[in-house]
């Protein structure tokens, strides 16, 4: 991607801002699609790496798109279109502020133009023309229970999306239903698999305990207890404690079967 020759002044870009914009008619995708690309993907991440790619063929101007979403208490590109050039999100990230940042933050609409003249991320502006890029739209996408996310998009030419942003805006407002069912398949899966981690460290620590009883003749509670202190006081937790105790007494077992079997044949 290189930039367009000819950058344009302040004046110019308020009149163009003025201009009526003209979304095409097909620049939102329909929900049904968007549910029914997500039913037949692996999750939110493939989703969006198709909404990215919607989104460069629906918006007039744009070239390049990527979302950006909080998660773990930190923003992060969860996809981008292949012909996103790297680090331009990252950079951001990094400076804390730019047009995708202050978005997904704010909940509020940011636009450069022509970043050549861009004011409000000087830092961030020479690294985006320094990639080719001289425009930058980032628009919010309402994300239920989640605090931060945002649609950018990207173009090579000055004031690429003077005419397009309010299907930029209608595409968001669509996408959103779709990034929120699949934020909601995806924290199902975490609940499920966080299931699955307590019910495997319930059967390691009672295999554990049931171990302890049998070597020091003691009660459930007392092995229990036993268990607690060590883990404690080696700083160790109690699952991992309990699955090496019960992966040496299976290695234990099986060598001393192992041994048996070869003096029997002797």
């Amino acid at each position: 991607m290189s930039p367009s020759a000819g950058p344009a002044g302040p004046a110019g870009r308020d009149n163009r801002d003025a201009r009526d914009e003209q979304p095409r008619a097909d620049t939102a995708p329909e929900s049904a699609t968007l549910h029914q690309a997500l039913a037949g993907t692996g999750g939110l991440d493939t989703l969006l790496r198709d909404l990215t790619d919607r989104a460069v063929l629906a918006v007039v101007g744009a070239e390049a798109c990527s979302v950006t979403v909080r998660r773990d208490g930190r923003l992060l590109t969860v996809a981008g279109t292949g012909g996103l050039p790297s680090g331009l999100d990252q950079r951001q990230y990094e400076n804390g502020d730019g047009p995708c940042v202050r978005a997904a933050d704010s909940d509020a609409e940011q636009h450069a133009p022509d970043l050549s003249e861009e004011g409000r991320w000087p830092t961030y502006a020479a690294y985006a023309l320094s990639k080719g890029v001289r425009s930058v739209l980032a628009v919010p996408l309402a994300v239920d229970g989640e605090a931060d996310a945002a649609l950018n998009l990207y173009a090579t030419a000055e004031g690429a999306f003077h005419g397009s942003r309010d299907a930029a805006r209608a595409f968001a407002a669509n996408a959103s239903d779709a990034v929120n069912a699949a934020l909601r398949i995806e924290r199902e899966r975490a609940s499920a698999g966080d299931v699955r981690t307590a019910l495997l460290s319930r059967s390691v620590i009672d295999q554990a305990i049931g171990i302890l009883m049998a070597q020091e003749r003691c009660t459930a509670q007392t092995a229990l207890d036993t268990l607690r202190r060590v883990s404690q006081d080696a700083n160790i937790k109690l699952r991992d404690l309990c699955g090496d105790l019960v992966a040496r007494t299976t290695d234990e077992s099986t060598n001393g079967a192992s041994v048996r079997r070869a003096s029997q044949r002797r």
